[in-house]
């Protein structure tokens, strides 16, 4: 069975757009002989489409153009699964996540998401009902089962602790599946996609049949999606995979497992109840599945810290197609950071540069009476390297006139982190100002070290509307950029990496004044956000209690602080935002 993968860039809400997309790659694959194109996860209103599914008319008018998009000629040269939100008239939510299979013309069958996840970035039981039954359509006289992403992710016999009471791919075997297909929107995390590799490959061998699956790609909002859309054989060897982080279209030549049993060709009319099945279906975890122990409830979110040059250069794609998308799917043609001569900004900088072109990039240096000569100089040269337009505006009449305003209210108070943070806010006021006049997007410059431990000045240095490597490490940023340097020419000057990290706030400061050194701080840090680990699961693995309690009360004191950041691009595990949902006021210590 010859079966192409349309691995789009979908965008949330345009429904037109997505039509055209799934429309050119079908041609494409009617082109290629394909007896089916497959499209990822809600394919055609884009994932994830959050609360917009509440309203009924962006309910409504995706159908229409569902029902506009089967109406295509191409449809009956090649028949397509899409993915989509599909109304009921039954209890619950009212909604499925589903996806339609269009031939001839028309809708011809729907199948729906059986497995909602409910963590991390994921609130499909919010919206959606799980389907009671699993499908399996004739297409091309071979039994083809349809799954819709986190159905796939549920195999008891790869992951240590499954979420969910039910394995739907069983289910689909169980009918007389030969071939497996999957519509994914598989957000991106540093080393999932080797992950999921090993996942799909580990599926294929125990059911005994070829798999293919078709992952979305791009950015919405903080998400990134990776694509490597991918077939596996029934051995469960690569047959076809698609680019990560970008566009792409794949064509795989499967060999069905042999029939053992009729399949019913109907599938479920749009809009109909499923018949309920004898195994009810659940989305959440059955307390004989809880997870237990330190390490559980990572079992199926964390991924090894790859910061090796395959790595980084899979953070580096991710990133760059982050701030591409969130810049053009937001309407931004261009962006604007503070230069400081520091790592942060300068990292954050490149790949500014490498995402939009280095004629869309303006970098702004703001240095005060504490801003080192050779800080300004390590900006400018940046700039100059990578081609970007800068700027330098001196903030010291700015900051002697507010000191001189504040001076009778704080006349008797000694200088403390009140004079460093108005600095950093005379920055962030400036480099809003330079956006709003020349409708630059802003670019947060912060990192995920300093986001968890409060390191950073509200409406200072976490102004701007989307904090670029908010979800990488300190020690995750050096290893980034030293790549980058090693990619043909030293873009980033050799001082900024050498150089002891300093906000340059006050006199003779550092980072680790105020913090642990960054490669004891980042491992309590990785333990504690991405794997849930707590104080007594942290020292247990040889961390000094007091380096633990003292970074845990550093998250917890700053929470304030990240519920009003920008948005983070994620390419970890977990990261600040949507992942991370901690209370602000509570009474718990570590």
């Amino acid at each position: 069975m010859r079966i192409a993968l349309g691995q789009i860039n979908a965008t949330v809400g345009a429904f037109a757009e997505n039509s055209r997309a799934i429309v050119e790659q079908s041609e494409r694959a009617a082109s290629a002989g394909a007896d089916l194109a497959v499209f990822p996860e809600l394919a055609l209103c884009g994932y994830p489409p959050k609360d917009l599914v509440t309203l009924r008319e962006f309910v409504e008018r995706q159908i229409a153009a569902l029902e506009q998009l089967a109406r295509a000629p191409v449809f009956s040269r090649v028949p397509a699964l899409v993915g989509f939100v599909e109304p009921h008239p039954g209890e619950g939510a009212g909604l499925y996540n589903a996806c339609a299979l269009l031939s001839g013309g028309k809708i011809a069958a729907v199948a729906r998401k059986t497995l909602l996840p409910n963590y991390d970035v994921f609130d499909e039981a919010r919206y959606f009902d799980p389907s009671p039954m699993v499908t399996v359509l004739e297409i091309g006289g071979v039994s083809v089962g349809i799954s819709i992403c986190e159905d796939l992710w549920n195999d008891k016999f790869f992951w240590q602790k499954p979420r969910y009471l039910r394995d739907p791919i069983e289910e689909i075997r169980a009918k007389g599946a030969q071939v497996l297909v999957n519509l994914s929107a598989s957000p991106y995390a540093l080393g999932k996609p080797q992950r999921r590799r090993e996942m799909l490959s580990a599926a294929a061998r125990r059911h005994g049949m070829p798999i293919a699956l078709c992952n979305l790609v791009g950015g919405n909002d903080s998400i990134v999606f990776d694509g490597n859309s991918i077939a596996v054989s029934a051995a469960g060897e690569v047959a076809v995979q698609a680019t990560g982080f970008e566009e792409d279209f794949a064509i795989a030549d499967l060999t069905p497992r042999p029939a053992s049993k009729p399949v019913s060709t109907a599938g479920a009319p749009l809009g109909e109840q499923p018949a309920d099945t004898s195994q009810k279906p659940t989305s959440i975890v059955s307390p004989a599945l809880a997870p237990s122990g330190p390490s559980a409830l990572a079992v199926v979110s964390a991924y090894e810290l790859d910061l090796s040059d395959a790595g980084c250069a899979e953070l580096a794609s991710a990133l760059t197609l982050g701030i591409r998308d969130y810049a053009r799917k937001t309407g931004f043609r261009s962006v604007v950071l503070g230069l400081s001569g520091g790592i942060d900004s300068a990292l954050t900088a490149v790949l500014a540069a490498r995402a939009l072109g280095p004629e869309n990039v303006t970098g702004i240096a703001m240095p005060s009476r504490y801003t080192a000569d050779m800080s300004n100089e390590d900006a400018r040269i940046l700039a100059e390297r990578l081609g970007i337009h800068f700027h330098t505006i001196a903030i010291e009449p700015i900051f002697s006139a507010y000191l001189a305003a504040l001076e009778p209210i704080f006349r008797g108070r000694k200088p403390d982190v009140t004079e460093e943070n108005l600095q950093a806010r005379i920055r962030g006021m400036l480099l809003m100002a330079f956006s709003n006049k020349t409708g630059a997007l802003l670019l947060s410059t912060g990192n995920k070290s300093e986001l968890a431990t409060g390191f950073c000045t509200l409406y200072g240095d976490m102004a701007g509307g989307l904090a670029a490597i908010g979800d990488l490490s300190k020690t995750a940023v050096y290893a980034l950029s030293r790549w980058f340097n090693r990619q043909g020419k030293e873009v980033i000057p050799a001082r900024i990496l050498d150089r002891p990290p300093t906000a340059e706030l006050r006199e003779n400061q550092t980072d680790q004044d105020t913090l642990p050194p960054y490669d004891q701080l980042d491992g309590v840090l990785r333990g504690h956000v991405e794997e849930h680990l707590g104080v007594g699961e942290l020292t247990a693995r040889g961390l000094s209690s007091d380096l633990v309690r003292r970074v845990l009360k550093l998250v917890v004191r700053s929470e304030y602080k990240r519920r009003q950041a920008a948005p983070v691009l994620r390419v970890t595990a977990r990261a600040f935002g949507e992942g991370w949902r901690f209370p602000i006021a509570h009474g718990y210590l570590h």
